[in-house]
């Protein structure tokens, strides 16, 4: 990570570099270095170059050959670049050996990835979880941070000066990875009462029987905005990746009063680290357990396709493939070219034109949602004891409730009720209307 060095605020300007190792892998190669750009000037830092590289073989030192690896850090000192961000993974020791060769900060995708979500944790939990993943990421890599110190030591302090650094840097890996494993320890412990309380909170709201959306998507295609738009809420929503980390449940009343939740989740990007996958499990799985998904995707995105594919794919990878999906093509008004809007609607025909900033297409939206719920619910007549009110309370909060009387010591109440309080109901239940 940038404060490796200690030095996160003078990291100003860099050189991207992903190497691809078949043609066949060029058009896609071009597209995630692109990516990696938004994501790297996410971190305000300045991409003065972006480079692909083929190469023959995948090399065990630094990924490439030793030639193209001299090439790449003779073009960053030639811009004055202060750090190579490779979009390839990188080993530890193809790390440090970027490192030893550039004597510049080296990262890989996946530490600028950690990095972003470093900045954008706002809640206890999902600092915890970016606090776990970096430490795992960083454990295998103790002796490239210290390396950096020994280097800076040794030539301010001779070659015996070194030495000792060097023996000392050693003894402190061992303390750090001591310090390290305590860490990553503390934070499961904490991350695991963090899962129960959210498993707590699932079971109140389930309680409730209210029927329950996740809003889903690649990063930055507009999901908390469409949240925002959707329940009157102040969510944070801003134009940059990763803007949101931590899940933001809203209740909203849909046109034929049904009362929904809707969650917005963590975006999604092309090879999200593994490690942040599972770090953000306990957020993510808010889209596993919704009773139906609300695909939202950015229509002036070039790569929508794949991003579509990335959102599809990490979808199975957490077990919600097989729910039922609405697909919202956003940002449709910056759209003004009809062969575009054609093109579009040829890729994604049962997508919804929406836009959420001009709330364009959320009406139909909401009626989308209705009909979703629609096999979930039937009008029925009940005839409820008076004894028995909290039932007419629970139809009145989860329910809509068409009429209202009393006959004796009874409760006669129509209502239109969702399946999932059916059940508990059923045995007070009159001929259906």
């Amino acid at each position: 990570m940038f404060e490796v060095r200690q030095k996160p605020d003078m990291v100003e300007r860099a050189l991207l570099v992903r190497f691809y190792f078949d043609n066949r892998e060029a058009t896609e190669s071009e597209s995630l270095l692109e990516e990696l750009a938004e994501l790297v000037k996410t971190l305000g830092v300045e991409v003065i170059e972006s480079v692909l590289c083929r190469s023959r073989e995948m090399h065990k030192k630094f990924l490439c050959g030793t030639g193209k690896a001299d090439e790449m850090v003779a073009l960053a000192k030639a811009h004055d670049c202060d750090v190579i961000v490779i979009d390839n993974g990188l080993a530890p020791s193809q790390q440090r050996e970027w490192e030893k060769l550039a004597d510049l900060c080296v990262i890989d995708r996946e530490e600028v990835i950690l990095d972003i979500f470093a900045k954008r944790a706002q809640t206890k939990e999902a600092r915890l979880q970016v606090e776990l993943a970096r430490m795992q990421y960083a454990l295998p890599r103790l002796a490239r941070m210290w390396g950096h110190l020994d280097r800076e030591s040794a030539g301010s302090g001779g070659g015996a000066g070194g030495g000792a650094s060097r023996g000392m840097g050693e003894k402190q890996i061992e303390v750090d990875r001591r310090l390290a494993y305590q860490v990553i320890d503390r934070a499961k412990r904490e991350i695991e009462v963090v899962r129960k309380q959210r498993k707590t909170q699932r079971k109140e709201r389930e309680k409730f029987e209210t029927p329950h959306a996740a809003i889903v998507g690649y990063t930055n295609a507009g999901k908390s905005t469409l949240l925002n738009k959707l329940s009157g809420a102040d969510v944070m929503a801003k134009d940059m990746l990763f803007a949101t980390l931590d899940t933001t449940t809203r209740r909203i009343e849909l046109p034929d009063g049904q009362p929904l939740l809707i969650t917005d989740t963590v975006g999604f990007v092309r090879n999200l680290p593994h490690r942040l996958v599972e770090a953000f499990k306990a957020t993510l799985e808010e889209a596993a357990l919704a009773d139906f998904l609300i695909h939202v995707m950015d229509a002036t995105a070039p790569e929508i396709e794949r991003f579509h594919d990335t959102t599809l794919e990490v979808l199975a990878e957490l077990g919600a493939a097989d729910k039922q999906i609405i697909t919202v093509l956003n940002k449709i008004d910056r759209v003004t070219d009809p062969e575009e809007l054609a093109a579009l609607d040829r890729k994604f025909p049962d997508a919804l034109h929406a836009s959420a900033v001009t709330g364009l297409g959320l009406e139909e939206l909401l009626k989308l949602c209705s009909q979703v719920l629609a096999a979930r619910v039937r009008r029925q007549e009940y005839r409820i004891p008076q004894q028995r009110a909290d039932l007419v309370s629970l139809l009145h909060r989860e329910a809509k409730v068409l009429s209202t009387e009393y006959e004796g010591d009874d409760i006669l109440v129509s209502a239109v009720v969702p399946a999932a309080i059916a059940g508990r109901l059923e045995s007070f239940s009159s001929v259906p209307a």
